[in-house]
């Protein structure tokens, strides 16, 4: 494959290079430090060039509540600070107002002096809050398998997502799906994080109804085994029903940590079918399940930008308690962070962990996700999901900046500039599962090792856009795009 070859030969050398610009230049925040006591040696400082804040200006929130605003600045009015700390306050202000997700582009500076006073300036420019999604899709796994069904309207999903991410101001956040068609989910999400005058307590809801005619019943070769009711039933019945109704609590007592409990209740329903094919996919082959869930979440953030981040460390531990007794007994212990190293000369090292154990080992197959599944995957093996228990994950990325701009947003109303930033990288994974039931494929039970090098492309509303060129431990390789956005 010399063309493999050449392209990480170059995205080596690119390391390497001259950066042509500073990444400053896409306005995403870099971070330094948290906390006013942490900005400078207070004991080293000449105690004459303290200031006291007077007043905190806000400029371009025409949605957002300005409490909101200056909940994230790590000083307000009346404090007393020395000018090294003030400066580098400055800067963490921008870089926790970037990470609320609410606007495009944030300024915070010293407005001006009056003696000791110090006024304050912060200038913010609000992100689209409101996304109504339509939704169209056919269920099959691509056009020619539609095309094999006459490309028939019964088998297409349809409807429409409504996403607000400000909705009354108070950066809370509403999801509703209403999806129809092949599938039927009613969606219904609600997120208050700061409810409370102190703005360290809030909540949230959640309802949920799913029908599926199509599901993910078991895993074979390390592939993902799907089953439809055209194929097994023949009557068009669903093969999968779920409501669930969930309330959460939420509490954030410092600028970097949260606290989340969440309580739900569900109610699964499955086709007498389903059983007959895999009689472990849900506990004692039951059709019918009742359950409730309990889950606590820490979460510690302390990044320059947490789409993307090359500076600092964020991660959370999660315990989960699912069910009662023997029809649904799960507890679930979870971790992951994401840390990241400036090297000098626009070189960051990053390192991503994940790690989980789910207890007792013999669980059935709806408890078994692991690896391939939304973001927790190894670089390479996106083809395949691997199933457990137990496993354990790491990924180690090295990049380089190697260019940013801006495009003329237009007449964009939130987008007067579009930036961009471009790394190019190289990486190496590693993971292992363990499986005590499901042992039918290769990737269980052993040592998993990826590799490969590739490059980002970063841009407005946490858009990232990743190609990659991959190795694994099969002998494969190839190309693999990944997109992230906030949309």
């Amino acid at each position: 494959m010399p063309a493999a070859s050449s392209l990480i030969l170059f995205l080596l050398s690119c390391f390497f290079s001259s950066a042509i610009r500073s990444q400053d230049s896409l306005n995403l925040p870099r971070a330094k430090t948290d906390g006013l006591s942490a900005f400078v040696n207070t004991d080293t400082t000449p105690q004459g060039h303290f200031l006291i804040i007077n007043d905190i200006f806000i400029s371009g929130n025409k949605k957002t509540k300005g409490f909101i605003i200056t909940r994230e600045l790590p000083f307000s009015k009346g404090d007393t600070v020395y000018l090294p700390q003030l400066v580098a306050g400055l800067q963490r202000s921008k870089e926790l107002l970037i990470n609320t997700r609410l606007f495009n582009e944030v300024v915070v500076s010293l407005k001006g002096f009056h003696g000791y006073l110090a006024d304050i300036q912060v200038d913010v420019k609000e992100r689209w809050y409101f996304f109504p999604v339509p939704y169209f899709r056919p269920v099959d796994r691509n056009l020619s398998a539609w095309a094999e069904k006459n490309y028939s309207l019964s088998r297409v999903n349809y409807g429409i997502k409504l996403l607000h991410n400000n909705f009354t101001g108070r950066n809370d956040r509403l999801r509703m799906w209403l999806i129809t068609g092949y599938t039927r989910q009613l969606q219904l999400n609600y997120d208050q994080p700061a409810a409370d005058k102190s703005l360290k307590h809030g909540f949230g809801f959640g309802i949920l109804y799913a029908a599926l005619k199509e599901i993910n019943i078991s895993t074979d070769n390390n592939l993902q085994t799907f089953v439809n009711t055209d194929n097994i039933t023949g009557t068009g019945k669903f093969l999968f029903k779920q409501s669930a109704l969930t309330l959460n609590y939420f509490y954030r007592p410092a600028l970097t940590t949260r606290h989340l409990v969440k309580l739900g209740l569900f109610y699964i329903q499955t086709d007498s079918a389903v059983a007959r094919i895999n009689p472990k996919y849900l506990p004692g082959t039951r059709p019918k399940m009742f359950y409730p869930e309990f889950s606590y979440t820490l979460e510690y953030q302390k990044v320059d930008y947490i789409a993307y981040v090359l500076r600092g460390f964020m991660g959370d531990l999660n315990f989960t308690r699912r069910g009662l007794g023997s029809s649904m007994n799960l507890s679930q212990f979870a971790g992951k962070f994401t840390a990241g190293w400036p090297l000098g000369h626009q070189l960051y090292a990053g390192l991503q962990g994940y790690g989980i154990i789910k207890l007792p080992f013999e669980q059935p197959y709806y408890n078994e996700r692991l690896f391939g599944y939304g973001d927790i995957y190894l670089r390479g093996l996106e083809k395949y999901v691997v199933d457990g228990v137990a496993g354990t994950m790491l990924r180690s990325t090295l990049r380089r900046h190697l260019y940013s701009f801006n495009i003329d947003g237009g007449r964009l109303p939130t987008l007067q500039r579009i930036p961009f930033a471009i790394y190019a990288k190289v990486f190496g994974d590693l993971g292992y599962a363990y499986n005590k039931t499901f042992r039918n494929n290769s990737l269980v039970n052993q040592a998993l090792y990826t590799a490969g090098a590739g490059i980002d492309v970063v841009s407005a509303y946490d858009f990232i856009f990743r190609c990659e060129y991959s190795f694994n431990q099969l002998g494969q390789s190839g190309f693999f795009f990944h997109i992230r956005n906030d949309f």
